[in-house]
């Protein structure tokens, strides 16, 4: 049985991760001097914003396509 994978399916896929990424990143700024961590915060929020936006045109999508 195979999941068929859509565009909506990725698009909600996007918007989950950009807020996994964008909370992770914040929960982490406090920290960022005092202990080693390795993930990079500002590329990380870079990829979280890029996501986001990401989702936003393909729900701008969706949105036109279901209003013609």
């Amino acid at each position: 049985m195979a999941f068929v994978f859509s565009l909506w399916d990725m698009g909600l896929w996007l918007a989950a991760s950009s807020i996994i990424m964008l909370v992770t990143a914040e929960l982490l700024s406090p920290y960022f001097g005092r202990i080693n961590i390795i993930i990079d915060i500002k590329r990380l929020k870079r990829a979280a914003i890029v996501c986001g936006m990401a989702f936003l045109a393909i729900a701008a999508t969706r949105f036109v396509y279901l209003v013609k």
